[in-house]
C-alpha cells in the first residue's frame, strides 16, 4: 500500500462498481466537492468516513483493512485461520452443510479458489488427477481448466471454460491480488484457453437450459449439474469475508441416479 493513496482506491473501486462521484457523495451525506478532494488527496478522511465509503461500495473487510492502512489508520477486521479454535464452530457448521449435501459435490473456496473444506462427493470428483495439476490445496480454477485435470471430461468446455475465466478475470479486476492475477497469467498459457485479453468477453449462453450446465464424464457417464453460489450475511472476520460455498446440484435424472449410487 505504499505507492497507493486511499482516494485513489476509492475512486477506483467506484469506478469497478460504477458509482459516479455526485450520486456516491448524496448517498453517505457528504458534498460531492469533499468527496472530491479525499479521491484527490487533498483531504484526509476519517476512520468513519472510510468504511462509510467502503460500506456504500460493497467492498469486502480485507481490502476495508487494505483502505484503512494506506489512510494510516490501524485495520479493523481480524483474519483468523480456517483452522483455528476461534473459528472452530463455523468450522464444523460448514462442513456439516457441505456433508448433508452429500451425494452431490460441495466445497468451500477462499478468494484465490482454493478448497478449504469439501464433501466426499466433490473429493470424488477430481480424485486421481495429480497434486502438481490441481495444486494444494487444490484449486478450483486449475483442476477445472487444466488439460490433464477435468477439462478432458467436460463434454461442454468452450461454454463451461467461459463462464468460470470470467469469473477469474473479474476476481483478478476487483481484487488485485497478485496470486490470482499469477494463476490466470498460468491458466493462459495452457491449451484450449483462449487469450488473456477476451476473457471478459467470452459467452457461455445455452439458449436451451435454464441454468449453464456442467457436462462432465464420469464413470464412463455423462453427469449434467449447476452450480449455486453462497457467501456469508454477516462476516466480521477477513476468511469468512473471503470465504463461499459452491454447491453442485443434478440437472438431470440420470445424473442424480448416478450420484446417489456412489454412496
Amino acid at each position: 500500500m505504499t505507492t497507493a493513496n486511499v482516494g485513489h482506491l476509492i475512486r477506483r473501486q467506484r469506478g469497478l462498481v460504477r458509482r459516479s462521484q455526485l450520486d456516491l457523495a448524496h448517498e453517505i451525506g457528504i458534498s460531492p466537492r469533499h468527496l472530491s478532494f479525499v479521491e484527490l488527496g487533498k483531504s484526509k478522511p476519517s476512520a468513519a468516513l472510510l468504511m462509510t465509503i467502503a460500506q456504500h461500495l460493497d467492498l469486502p473487510l480485507r481490502e476495508r483493512n487494505d483502505w484503512l492502512l494506506a489512510a494510516g489508520y490501524a485495520p479493523r477486521y481480524p483474519e483468523t485461520p480456517l483452522t483455528g479454535p476461534a473459528l472452530s464452530r463455523v468450522r464444523a457448521s460448514l462442513q456439516a452443510l457441505l456433508d448433508a449435501h452429500d451425494p452431490f459435490p460441495g466445497f468451500a473456496v477462499d478468494l484465490q479458489w482454493n478448497v478449504q473444506l469439501s464433501n466426499r462427493a466433490a473429493r470424488r470428483l477430481v480424485a486421481g488427477i495429480p497434486e502438481d495439476v490441481r495444486g494444494v490445496p487444490t484449486n478450483i480454477f486449475r483442476t477445472a481448466l487444466h488439460p490433464a485435470g477435468l477439462a478432458g471430461r467436460t463434454r461442454n468446455f468452450p461454454q463451461w471454460s467461459a463462464y468460470l475465466l470470467r469469473r477469474l478475470d473479474r476476481s483478478v479486476v476487483r481484487t488485485q491480488d497478485p496470486r490470482l492475477a499469477g494463476l490466470a497469467d498460468d491458466i493462459a498459457t495452457w491449451p484450449a484457453i483462449p487469450e488473456r485479453h477476451t476473457w471478459s468477453h467470452l459467452s457461455s449462453d445455452e439458449a436451451d437450459d435454464p441454468v449453464l450446465p456442467w457436462h462432465l464424464e464420469f464413470g464412463g457417464r455423462e453427469l449434467s449439474m449447476f452450480i449455486m453460489l453462497s457467501t456469508f450475511g454477516t462476516p466480521m472476520d477477513v476468511t469468512l469475508s473471503d470465504l463461499s460455498i459452491e454447491l453442485f446440484f443434478p440437472a438431470d435424472q440420470q445424473t442424480d441416479t448416478v450420484l446417489r449410487r456412489q454412496t
